[in-house]
């Protein structure tokens, strides 16, 4: 498939706003530089060594998954899942919201339009327009949405969906339906989104993906918060899990061609990118662990709430002090041996990415088709400190499919589709934790990056195939306990405790929330 040239547009053009209700023009699709300039002017924005920006996204550093609300409506009532994750507002509050933010966005005297696509295959993808304030969010839009080229362009026409960024202007709390000072609601029949009191870039790009993971099951298409990379001879893997587990970091190998590193489709006819770009976690970024992330750092890249070297504006990638969600923004062809056009063929390795905070899951795992659906559904991870307002440190959770915040159907639906394709295309399905060994947190230490690549490498050369295991059936898994290039006892996770009773009761007790969560599901 020859290369598609990923580029936006670098003609000055103006856009009218006047169909939104909002007053005068905006800019649109304005190149990089153009994004730079009036960043660095205009929104606080700090060159760095490596060429790329530094913003800052105010009082919000992670997303605010509490203030998320779904319009419920008849036409759409019956296919959500209500509650914790889908919270409904009604018509008018929506509308009280969206007023506000069009109030907003005609008194700024400079607003930002970027015009783009949710997806890589063009049978499936949907046009998105951002209509914002802050140059940083229309660069950071302009990095993470697929970017059409002059002629994609000039014939867009009437957007699918339109996400009004007002962020920096709070929510009205006495709006029926509102908690607090922000909130993010989505419209799906209206096809709008608005954002109130947060500036973190984050929920404009997650909206965009619940959009998606509304959109594609209604159409039989399985819609994955995952990673996926590709290797010379045409195998898949795709990578599950929940910020901070790996996902960017292991799909992001040297060795094979990387799809994509947060979002994808699974279709009829294989996999498929929905973003144009990365969105990487750079706590702790360092060249010689990471390189390809780290130079992907460059002109045209955003760096959010990062501090610099004052003298020589180089990152301190080290420090947390405003928060331990510090991101990276950068175009996927950043990337070096990026698969552009970011679609593959179907996936022969289904990786789930664990960060166990307890230090009880083995750190590689083979799973059977069913034991492949209760991860999957079940999502059991660790919420990073940052990620999530309010997380300080790693804190045990579930989220269902591994990406609960995201879903808008019932889990079982995303579960049934994989289900299905993974039997049709005879995908192998492994169970990989990126957590703690020797100990819960507190006690034991993360595993390192270094044997986790070595176990990816022996998935994709199929030297696992015939590994030993052994059977938990309590976690339903079989723990590979041989790996080249890992020591055995590290695949024992009981051996390296210094306590085996201490183990077994870590153990126990994992197993007691797994099997309670599920009875959601049962």
């Amino acid at each position: 498939m020859a290369p598609r040239k990923n580029d936006t547009q670098t003609s000055h053009s103006r856009i009218d706003l006047g169909e939104y209700g909002i007053a005068g023009t905006a800019l649109r699709n304005l190149a990089p530089p153009q994004l730079y300039e009036v960043a660095l002017v205009e929104d606080d924005a700090r060159l760095t060594a490596s060429g790329a920006i530094a913003v800052r996204s105010g009082a919000k550093t992670g997303r605010s998954p509490k203030e998320k609300r779904v319009v419920d409506a008849p036409g759409i009532h019956d296919d959500v899942w209500w509650g914790e994750v889908n919270v409904p507002l009604s018509a008018d509050s929506f509308v009280a919201n969206r007023r506000r933010a069009v109030e907003y966005l005609s008194s700024r005297e400079r607003l930002f339009v970027v015009d783009g696509f949710a997806g890589w295959d063009p049978a499936t993808r949907i046009k998105i327009r951002v209509i914002c304030d802050r140059p940083y969010h229309a660069l950071f839009m302009s990095n993470m949405l697929i970017r059409p080229d002059a002629e994609e362009l000039a014939g867009f026409g009437r957007p699918d969906y339109v996400l009004f960024g007002a962020g920096r202007v709070p929510a009205d709390p006495t709006v029926p339906g509102n908690t607090s000072a922000t909130s993010v609601a989505i419209d799906f029949e209206r096809g709008e989104m608005v954002v109130l009191g947060t500036e973190y870039a984050g929920e404009l790009k997650k909206g965009v993906f619940t959009i998606m993971n509304y959109l594609m099951p209604k159409a039989g298409v399985l819609s994955m918060h995952c990673s996926a990379n590709r290797g010379d001879d045409g195998d898949v893997s795709l990578f599950f899990g929940l910020s901070g587990t790996g996902k960017t970091t292991l799909s992001a190998d040297p060795g094979r061609h990387l799809i994509g590193d947060d979002e994808h489709i699974w279709t009829d006819r294989g996999v498929a990118n929905m973003e144009g770009g990365c969105y990487a976690k750079c706590i702790n970024l360092a060249a010689a662990s990471e390189p390809q992330i780290f130079d992907a750092i460059r002109f045209g890249a955003l760096l959010e709430n990062v501090t610099l070297k004052e003298d020589t504006r180089e990152v301190r990638y080290d420090d947390a002090s405003l928060t331990e969600n510090t991101r990276a923004s950068y175009p996927i062809e950043f990337i070096p041996h990026a698969l552009i056009p970011c679609v593959a063929e179907h996936p022969q390795n289904i990786i789930f990415l664990t960060c166990d905070a307890f230090g009880v899951l083995p750190p590689l795992s083979r799973l059977s088709l069913e034991q492949a659906m209760y991860h999957f559904v079940s999502g059991y991870t660790a919420k990073v400190a940052g990620t999530e307002v309010g997380v300080t440190e790693p804190e045990a959770t579930f989220s269902e499919c591994f990406g609960g915040p995201f879903l808008v159907w019932s889990p079982m639906k995303y579960a049934h589709l994989l289900a299905e394709k993974m039997q049709r295309h005879q995908a192998k399905a492994w169970l990989v934790n990126t957590g703690w060994t020797g100990g819960g947190f507190g006690v034991g230490k993360r595993i390192s990056l270094k044997l986790t690549r070595a176990m990816i490498d022996a998935i994709h050369a199929g030297a696992l195939a015939d590994a030993p295991t052994e059977p938990d059936d309590t976690l339903q898994l079989s723990a590979i306990t041989a790996c080249p290039g890992v020591p055995n006892e590290v695949l024992r996770p009981r051996a390296t405790w210094k306590d085996a009773g201490a183990y077994d009761a870590a153990h126990a007790n994992l197993a007691r929330l797994f099997a309670q969560n599920y009875t959601k599901y049962a």
